[in-house]
């Protein structure tokens, strides 16, 4: 008779889990559980090695031990499954369990395990989450693709470098791209999750239980209960689809169907007007679609004025159909055609793509079985511990109130880990820059001019016109400015808008001088390479006490 202690049952049924799978092991003639004493008791037709017996209950989710008094070997391995410690070597390690495969999940997983957690991952989908999947990185190849397309057809030296349209081969470039994917999915996800042996990875679709037990419905069969000490859930976000009539039976493309077509459409209405709907919408029309942009109000509503009316200037000088303060109140497809019927007449166009926001995956997880308390959006509501309204239950990325970004999920998601195991970590969200892929492109951090005020700080501000940036001038590409939002008074830097061309490559200077508190005068005296873009924020910095057109081109 062998004695297992098994710890993380937290019901009867919990026990006729542990003991069909023991008796599933080989030699193994009986079992018999008991879950008030946490008890295993194995009855065997022979020698039978603990390592199985040790293992099968693990993989449930549970902790298994040799009972005290039991013989055995197992006492004498360290490190055996469900004998793991913490770094003080006093207890047995905390088991994890992360709903997701995502940034935040990926960055929690690794930071549990390197606290000396041990970590069991569930993914229903494909190993990864959005990023890098359907998401940035499949979007900025697309978005680089049609970039080159574009200046092979046109470009401010067409005079001494004739333009050459391209031919388009859209098959070529999504075998790239998705080559690519596969790549970047296989070496920053999968290999690494295969070399992790303290990360269990369970695929199929989680459900709580009750606060410390989820259900795994395996996607191979069958269920799996999985007790855990501490929950991370990391499950993300899905394209929102706007309630317009008729929509819901139409083939309309969201994002991830968008980038995975094998063909560009001749006539595209994308409705939508924020990040996703203007990367892609550009790339499309510069890879040949015939473009028209529905914009409910004007795009980016929710930023500066300039920045929207910026970017309508740039897409209109390439016929770029920007239709403001637009609605479709129907929608139809038939003989392979959509008919929009707006507010300003009817639209017929051979593909749609919808990009409105996307929506919380928090549906369908019973987390009300557990206490975790979600917002008006459907997101789960966390504080800056990544901590839910449930005790021991954490979530990062973008199934929370957070900015979705990739960024923040995964520095959220190692936060979290930190806090699980005991830590007081916390995300401050005060300098989070912020990119749109579009060309220009558009970059933000800190507070704008509006955002300020609403937080009771009175501002001085200025905005620099890149024909006043020596490298804008050196491109022939002036589009676009560079605003400096400034705390009046102490001069205090509190945010920058830049619409340029490489805005995020500039925009990551002014998130450290905004952290650092530096004044616009402090960034007036730094030096910055001449001929470079992130210089504009030297000279928008000079225009608070110069006028910078009476500079010469490279004045300190």
């Amino acid at each position: 008779m062998i004695e297992l202690q098994v710890e993380g049952m937290t019901c009867g049924s919990c026990t006729e889990h542990v003991k069909q799978a023991l008796e599933q092991v080989a030699g193994v003639r009986s079992a018999s559980v008991s879950y008030p004493q946490g008890l295993a008791a194995i009855a065997t037709d022979g020698h039978v090695d603990l390592e199985p017996l040790i293992a099968v209950v693990t993989a449930l989710g549970y902790r298994a031990r040799i009972a005290d008094g039991s013989a055995g070997p197992f006492d004498q391995v360290p490190g055996w499954p469900g004998r793991e410690t913490t770094q003080t070597g006093d207890e047995q390690s905390l088991h994890v369990a992360i709903i997701g495969s995502g940034g935040a999940a990926m960055a929690a997983a690794l930071k549990a395990v390197e606290g000396g957690a041990r970590v069991t991952l569930i993914e229903r989908g494909t190993i990864g989450g959005t990023c890098v999947n359907v998401g940035c990185v499949p979007s900025k190849i697309m978005i680089r693709a049609a970039h080159v397309a574009h200046l092979r057809r046109e470009s401010p030296f067409d005079a001494g470098l004739p333009a050459t349209p391209p031919s388009v081969l859209r098959e070529r470039l999504l075998a790239q791209q998705q080559g690519r994917v596969d790549e970047l999915r296989h070496a920053k996800y999968e290999n690494i999750l295969e070399s992790t042996p303290a990360i269990t990875v369970l695929r199929g679709t989680a459900r709580f239980r009750d606060g410390r037990t989820l259900s795994v419905e395996l996607a191979e069969g069958g269920e799996r209960i999985v007790a855990f000490d501490r929950c991370l859930v990391a499950t993300g976000a899905s394209p929102a689809i706007p309630p317009v009539p008729g929509l819901s039976g139409t083939p309309y493309w969201s994002s991830t169907e968008a980038l995975v077509s094998d063909s560009i459409p001749k006539r595209l209405a994308v409705i939508g007007s924020s990040v996703v709907a203007l990367e892609l919408a550009q790339a499309f029309a510069r890879l040949g679609s015939q473009v028209a942009i529905l914009a409910r109000h004007t795009l980016f509503f929710r930023e500066d004025p300039a920045i929207g009316e910026a970017l309508t200037a740039a897409f209109r000088l390439e016929d770029i159909e920007v239709l403001e303060q637009t609605q479709a109140s129907q929608v139809a497809h038939a003989n392979g055609e959509f008919v929009l019927t707006t507010n300003h007449g009817e639209l017929r166009v051979d593909r749609l793509l919808v990009a409105t926001g996307r929506t919380p995956n928090t549906q369908g997880m019973n987390l009300e079985a557990a206490g975790v308390q979600l917002d008006e959006h459907g997101a789960i509501q966390i504080d800056s511990g990544m901590r839910s309204s449930a005790p021991d239950i954490y979530a990062a990325g973008d199934c929370t109130n957070q900015p979705q970004f990739v960024y923040v999920a995964a520095a959220a998601g190692t936060r979290a880990a930190i806090n699980m195991l005991g830590g007081e970590a916390t995300l401050n969200l005060d300098a989070m820059p912020a990119v749109v892929f579009t060309d220009p492109q558009v970059a933000t951090v800190g507070y704008s001019e509006v955002e300020a005020h609403h937080a009771g700080l009175e501002t001085d501000s200025r905005t620099l016109s890149l024909d006043n940036v020596p490298r804008a001038l050196a491109n022939f590409d002036t589009r676009g400015f560079i605003k400096l939002v400034a705390e009046a008074g102490t001069g205090r830097l509190l945010g920058v808008q830049a619409v340029t061309p490489e805005a995020g490559e500039i925009i990551q200077t002014a998130a450290i001088a905004i952290h650092a508190r530096m004044t616009v005068q402090e960034l007036a005296d730094q030096l910055f390479p001449y001929l470079t873009m992130v210089e504009g924020l030297k000279l928008a910095a000079q225009t608070f006490t110069k006028d910078v057109k009476q500079l010469s081109c490279c004045a300190g």
